[in-house]
């Protein structure tokens, strides 16, 4: 049995707030368990549900030297969908309302846990071939491996991956600061290690010192080569090109699966969401105060509230779109004060505007199922699963043609009759505008193609079993080496 540990900040259903919790909750419950054992180890968060903790089972605690002080490391363990969790305690680095808090205080706190990860190991019933890392959070265990854990037998030939979720998040601090939180000698901040353009970045520490790196789609693998996308580390990771694979994210379709979904007003498949997935928009209208007209052109999008998101693109036409009586718009998510207060403004202005500054799980699900189409005009998007659940709702997703968003929404072509969706290509307003009106124009006018586009953005599979297999690929070839 090949052993593989996933280490990470989040992971549903435990803590999210964002893809990489999606991610590391559901890519170990697709690998082969007949063939690999895959744990997953991740902070005991104050803000872990109630529910979670209690079934949470205690194994053992211990003292480690940390920043010249002995600090509590607890370890505790749940196993849930046939998947072992691990959870490391102590509440001076893990309380709190949320996972993340300010850069320098999370620098020292997934420092902390990098180290406990490693210290732990040798006391639990567990030893991993290969520890799968996700993000800068995780970016110091390849770096121990090859560091302060090389002294004991026990991490002899232990294997790591690197997964880079979003490279512009990198973990990056000033060298005398992270030298003193990892504990590190001088040897490690140098530009070929962890120091770069002379501050240290944790991220790169991972990307220098793992034995495989991924990201999280083929066309992101190839951007963040290039100096705009690589967020200055694009000379490392083309110098790691042989090293570097994109493996498309996947959804859990036991969670995403409108037949099934609990949290829908009307379930339905790709057989008959023509007769019932607009039952879903009326029962929405209602909810939100909307004209109740199945024959209304519902947009959703259910995002982070930044830049990254493209909602300056919104803010520039919202009032074009907003002006169409025949549109409506649903908005959930948080994010930067300037498009919460922007959407609540246009709540307040438009009637055909519902705006949901907050974030909903089921409130998430309902939107997907009621929806007509699903706007994302990301600046950058390394793989994004949004449109990925729009897919699987039958929203047609309004995409710009970027990095995953690219490689997962087939453009609508009138011609052929092929596509899954409508896009744009560069970062414009008005170009994104226009390919709305032509979603729009499509679903008011040609009713039996929409339709169709829709049946075959939910014929797609973008399930984790082609993805999980690559993975199961990487595993194999550290094995072999």
């Amino acid at each position: 049995m090949k052993k593989i540990l996933f280490a990470a900040s989040e992971c549903v259903p435990f803590v999210k707030t964002g893809g990489l919790a999606d991610v590391v909750g559901s890519l170990p419950k697709y690998l082969d368990h007949d063939e690999y054992d895959v744990r997953v180890i991740l902070p005991k968060y104050t803000c872990i549900p109630e529910k979670y903790k209690q079934k949470m089972e205690y194994m053992l605690h211990f003292y480690m030297d940390y920043r010249l002080a002995n600090r509590y490391v607890g370890v505790l363990r749940l196993k849930q969908d046939h998947v072992t969790f691990y959870f490391i305690d102590n509440e001076e680095y893990f309380s709190g309302s949320g996972p993340y808090t300010d850069m320098l205080f999370d620098i020292g706190k997934f420092s902390f846990f990098s180290k406990a990860v490693m210290s732990s190991l040798p006391l639990l019933d567990f030893r991993p071939d290969i520890i799968h890392c996700h993000d800068w959070q995780t970016g110091l265990i390849p770096v121990y491996i090859h560091d302060k854990f090389q002294g004991n037998p026990f991490f002899w030939n232990m294997k790591s991956v690197m997964t880079i979720h979003n490279l512009k998040f990198q973990g990056v601090w000033d060298v005398k600061t992270i030298q003193n939180f990892t504990e590190l000698s001088n040897y490690y901040f140098t530009p070929d290690k962890l120091e770069a353009y002379k501050d240290a970045n944790l991220l790169k520490g991972g990307l220098v010192y793992a034995d495989k790196l991924s990201t999280v789609s083929p066309t992101y693998s190839e951007e963040i080569k290039d100096p705009y996308f690589g967020e200055g580390l694009d000379g490392l990771l083309r110098a790691r090109a042989d090293d570097l694979i994109g493996i498309l994210n996947g959804l859990d379709y036991d969670v995403y699966n409108p037949l099934i979904d609990k949290s829908i007003f009307k379930n339905y498949d790709v057989t008959t969401f023509r007769k019932e997935k607009w039952k879903n928009k009326l029962e929405l209208q209602k909810q939100f105060g909307l004209v109740v007209d199945r024959k209304k052109f519902m947009i959703a999008m259910i995002s982070r509230l930044t830049d990254q998101k493209g909602f300056d693109l919104v803010a520039c036409v919202l009032d074009e779109i907003c002006a169409d009586e025949e549109i409506q718009i649903v908005v959930l998510g948080t994010g930067e004060s300037k498009y919460e207060d922007m959407f609540r403004h246009y709540d307040w202005k438009y009637p055909n505007l519902k705006a949901n500054i907050c974030y909903s799980e089921e409130l998430s699900h309902q939107i997907y199922a009621s929806s007509d189409a699903f706007l994302m005009p990301s600046l950058f998007e390394p793989c994004g699963l949004s449109q990925l659940m729009a897919l699987r709702y039958g929203s047609v997703p309004i995409v710009r043609e970027i990095s995953g968003l690219r490689d997962t929404v087939e453009p609508f072509n009138c011609y052929n009759h092929t596509g899954t969706g409508f896009s744009f290509a560069n970062y414009n307003a008005h170009e994104m505008l226009r390919i709305i009106r032509y979603a729009k124009e499509t679903y008011s006018e040609k009713k039996r193609e929409w339709n169709k586009i829709a049946e075959r953005g939910m014929n797609k599979d973008f399930s984790w079993n082609k993805s999980a297999k690559i993975y199961q690929d990487i595993y194999d070839s550290l094995y072999e080496e």
